[in-house]
């Protein structure tokens, strides 16, 4: 499989420009021939947007998930990304994945909300979603959550190898990248996709370095503090009885 992550700027809440930059970094993943490319968490419409989180959401399934899945099947390239979802009163930092025929293959809201900003935002997302992509099992994650170890063994037990994790994280916090990903990586067998943003939103600065780290700690490919575009081939699990026949699993969790 070949995986990519695009590392950029917030679209400071303009969300044409928002879908204009997803349909060119698509474009541009299929072309190095990349499966799925993972965005970083809440793109649309703004990680630290706290005044258009709820303006701004959407429910699964309408606008934004229309136009997600078109895009997707466009590039043919499967689409990860963070976004602002709605369901009744309650809205959620969520992620959803895309296959390259514009197949929703999981959705995710977040579990591990940080901070009095985003738990001020947001409900608590309350279950793990894996799915079977291109000879991996993969889990969604966003931000936070890959930082604690039961999450990571929770989805591991349930024999993913793949975890896409769209991120905000900000600078300061670069041992994320280069120490917690690398050793939830090699303690439990499976690669992680981090994909952060770079650039500053309202005066919060990201520390960008997105990475794919391997199952032997070893980062695939690593972005440093500026937009970017990585693809690397992940390399198929060796063992079959990974991988269940199930085309996708939710499973409820405590944060």
């Amino acid at each position: 499989m070949k995986l990519a992550i695009y590392q950029g700027s917030p679209i400071a809440g303009d969300i044409d420009e928002g879908f204009a930059r997803i349909e060119t970094r698509l474009a541009a993943a299929a072309m190095a021939g990349a499966q799925m490319i993972v965005f970083p968490e809440l793109f649309l419409p703004g990680y630290n947007r706290p005044d258009l989180h709820d303006s701004l959401s959407q429910p699964l399934g309408g606008d934004w998930c229309t136009r997600f899945a078109a895009l997707a099947r466009a590039a043919d390239c499967g689409l990860c990304i963070g976004w602002a979802e709605r369901e009744g009163d309650m809205v959620y930092n969520a992620a959803t994945a895309f296959g390259p025929d514009g197949a929703m293959l999981g959705h995710y809201r977040k579990i591990q909300l940080y901070g009095p900003m985003e738990q001020a935002s947001f409900a608590f997302g309350n279950a793990y979603t894996v799915f079977d992509f291109a000879g991996h099992r993969i889990a969604l994650m966003v931000c936070y959550d890959i930082e604690f170890a039961h999450h990571v063994k929770a989805v591991a037990d349930q024999g993913v190898t793949l975890i896409l994790v769209p991120t905000a994280n900000p600078a300061g916090f670069e041992h994320v990248s280069t120490a917690i990903i690398p050793g939830h990586a090699a303690s439990h067998a499976l690669t992680i996709a981090y994909a952060n943003f770079c650039g500053a939103e309202r005066g919060l600065a990201y520390g960008g370095h997105s990475v794919i780290v391997g199952p032997d700690a070893t980062a695939l490919a690593s972005a440093n503090t500026t937009e970017t575009l990585i693809v690397t081939d992940i390399a198929k699990p060796h063992d079959p009885a990974l991988l269940s026949t199930q085309s996708a699993d939710h499973r409820e969790v405590t944060a």
